[in-house]
């Protein structure tokens, strides 16, 4: 069995996702429900679950001061929020897990099974780069990616190009480094600078600072600087030379 805790001021919230966890996640076995961090952190002393469900918003004690009382994190963490659609971006820079009030009982076996995954618990860098997006509207600089050995910190400058493959997405870096990533070119999409990049093709997401030459023949396709090149989709055409006009 998996042991959860549960904290959120907001005790109909706490109620709601353990009647959905029982129904929902028999794997799941609740050691404690609290409605602060400071009942958070004692519990979480006292049972050391496999995971927390953490509310961000919490008064006196939010949810990143709480997990700042813990010398080191030994266990995972989904949080749970009611956060915008920026913020969600800020998740998915870096690689933790998250769930929308109100919790949609799929989502939340989706994150169960993740959890399961995990060979490791998150790092202080995953919190640090998803408290810095938090706190400013600047433009990502640093994105975590989620790999099948554990997580890959890069700049969002030196990833060249994203591939997709079904529900999978080929992440390509300046390097030479590639790394299969189980999310979708979309998420890719949302989730990384419009500015830096764009959407050349269905199957591919590119950094423009990273194209190299355009070719008219074939029905104009790009050059990236690793040689790779890539077909301009039809339809992507005239709002991708749109923004070389800008230059």
């Amino acid at each position: 069995m998996i042991q959860a805790v549960l904290i959120d001021d907001e005790p109909k919230c706490t109620e709601t996702l353990g009647i959905l966890l029982r129904m929902h996640c028999p794997d799941i076995s609740i050691a404690a429900v609290c409605n602060s961090g400071e009942e958070g952190i004692e519990a979480i002393n006292k049972h050391k679950p496999d995971v927390v469900f953490l509310d961000i918003e919490m008064p006196r004690m939010n949810g990143f001061d709480m997990l700042e009382r813990f010398k080191k994190i030994f266990f995972h963490v989904v949080f749970t929020t009611a956060y915008n659609q920026f913020a969600v971006k800020a998740f998915r820079y870096s690689a933790l897990d998250y769930l929308l009030k109100p919790i949609d009982p799929d989502d939340l076996k989706l994150a169960v099974n993740r959890i399961k995954e995990m060979k490791s618990v998150p790092s202080k860098e995953q919190f640090d780069i998803l408290l810095r997006h938090l706190q400013s509207n600047s433009k990502p600089q640093r994105i975590a990616l989620s790999t099948g050995d554990g997580l890959i910190f890069v700049d969002t400058k030196d990833v060249m190009y994203c591939q997709s493959e079904s529900n999978y997405t080929h992440v390509r870096l300046l390097n030479g480094e590639k790394y299969l990533l189980a999310r979708s070119l979309k998420e890719f999409e949302d989730t990384l600078p419009t500015e830096n990049f764009f959407r050349i093709h269905n199957s591919f997401l590119v950094n423009l600072s990273e194209i190299k030459k355009f070719v008219r023949g074939d029905g104009g396709y790009v050059i990236m600087n690793d040689e790779t090149q890539i077909t301009i989709a039809r339809a992507r055409r005239e709002e991708f030379f749109a923004l070389f006009d800008k230059f």
